[in-house]
């Protein structure tokens, strides 16, 4: 009987524990056409902080999640911190797949994604649940990259709105901006890891350097030995059977990789309750 009840037990705890809340799909109205998003939203009337979170360069979903886990994985985390998260879905919205390697990109980071951004912030200052004043972005790779193109003093909303409270931007790729001189009108945070052979971390300090002075903060955190993607979800601490790194879970990028994604996980909690 007692083995039965602590079976049960166990079954309930499991069962509780990969239960998460299901995100609801929204529309927003872009210039051309319709912007789906996914939106995690804390129960009660709020207003409540919100983060507009930017997808990569391999989309939102999958063909039978809406949100992959990577990003899911985040967006229940900002939740549990009292954050409502909104997921605008780039690609599917465009009805297109990964953009990862494609030769032409139909939607760019500086000017569709950047679009995308801008009705995402346009919708929710209308919705009353929403902290006007506290709207924040997050951003991997290439929805890092639209992040960075974003927050320029040059793409400054026209409205009498506020602002972005906060921006972080994991991994983006910096070259273009480090060259035009780039700077923030928000507080910005590149987070990105040293070995990361994507997205070259001297660029990104370069950057970062460069805005000192005539800029909002700016800061970067270079996560040593970590590599590209080193927050994608689903990582543990202790490497899975069959996993790349197996026989020496604590050794090489998937060790370091771990400890840089518990690292940044502070790292934006910090940065968003600035």
């Amino acid at each position: 009987m007692r083995l039965r009840l602590t079976a049960l037990f166990l079954t309930l705890l499991i069962s509780t524990a990969h239960a998460a809340p299901a995100p609801q799909p929204v529309d927003i109205p872009l210039a051309s056409g319709v912007l789906h998003a996914q939106l995690y939203k804390p129960e009660g009337a709020g207003p409540f902080p919100t983060v507009i979170a930017l997808h990569g360069c391999g989309g939102l979903g999958g063909h039978s999640d809406p949100v992959l886990p990577r990003y899911r994985d985040w967006a229940e985390r900002l939740l549990k911190a009292g954050n409502a998260v909104l997921l605008p879905d780039s690609y599917g919205s465009r009805e297109l797949g990964p953009q990862c390697r494609v030769r032409e990109m139909h939607v760019k980071a500086r000017r569709e994604r950047v679009a995308d951004i801008a009705a995402s912030r346009a919708w929710l200052m209308k919705q009353a649940w929403v902290a006007h004043d506290r709207v924040s972005l997050i951003g991997w790779a290439n929805g890092a990259s639209a992040l960075l193109w974003a927050v320029r003093p040059q793409s400054a909303a026209r409205d009498l709105s506020p602002d972005f409270r906060a921006a972080i931007a994991f991994y983006p790729e910096c070259r273009i901006s480090a060259g035009l001189g780039w700077s923030t009108r928000v507080p910005t945070l590149v987070l990105i890891g040293a070995d990361d052979d994507v997205s070259p971390p001297p660029a990104c300090r370069q950057m970062v350097d460069g805005a000192r002075g005539r800029s909002a903060l700016a800061r970067i955190v270079v996560y040593p030995g970590a590599d590209h993607d080193f927050d994608r979800a689903n990582m543990p601490l202790h490497a899975a059977a069959g996993s790349r790194d197996a026989a020496a879970p604590e050794r090489g990028h998937f060790g370091m990789d771990a400890e840089a994604r518990a690292e940044s996980q502070k790292d934006v909690a910090r940065w968003l309750a600035r």
